[in-house]
């Protein structure tokens, strides 16, 4: 299958809101931990991995209940303070959050994934177009996936 760039951005515009939040989290996990060691270089490299890693210490800081809460709120738009961090967030920093957050779930200082945890099939469809891409598709579809994520700042609040 190929796409354009654009088509990239938009499918992972478009991919995720077809899955519920959890299994959104899910795909952006397996993407990830499979996929990792190819996106890092676009990710943390940036400027913002700084800006990343600051909002990643204030996740770790919470209890995993917490933790998945946070993301779950990320995930949903929900007018959070962290949220709305996120959401303030430039694309490459957004991408380094997520890679951040994989890296703290498979060294346990992130709720894991549960060890039962399988994606539904539409999220394992999604994930085998997402492998067979080539890597700037796969930045960009991570892109649409994740820049819409997060509350826009609100007037008046903390950010």
């Amino acid at each position: 299958m190929t796409f354009t760039t654009t088509g990239s951005y938009d499918k992972g515009k478009e991919a995720l809101k077809g899955l519920n939040v959890d299994d959104q989290l899910g795909l952006l996990w397996f993407v990830y931990t499979k996929m990792g060691k190819s996106i890092t270089p676009a990710a943390p490299g940036a400027s913002g991995s700084d800006i990343a890693q600051g909002l990643f210490n204030q996740v770790k800081e919470l209890s995993h209940e917490e933790q998945l809460q946070v993301q779950r709120d990320i995930a949903t738009n929900a007018n959070t303070q962290i949220s709305r961090q996120y959401g303030s967030l430039s694309p490459e920093t957004k991408l380094a959050f997520w890679y951040f957050l994989a890296q703290g779930m498979d060294n346990g200082t992130i709720i894991p994934m549960p060890p039962n945890y399988e994606l539904p099939q539409e999220g394992k469809d999604l994930l085998a177009q997402i492998e067979g891409m080539d890597f700037q598709q796969q930045i960009d579809f991570l892109r649409g996936a994740v820049l819409p994520m997060g509350a826009e700042a609100a007037p008046g609040s903390d950010i």
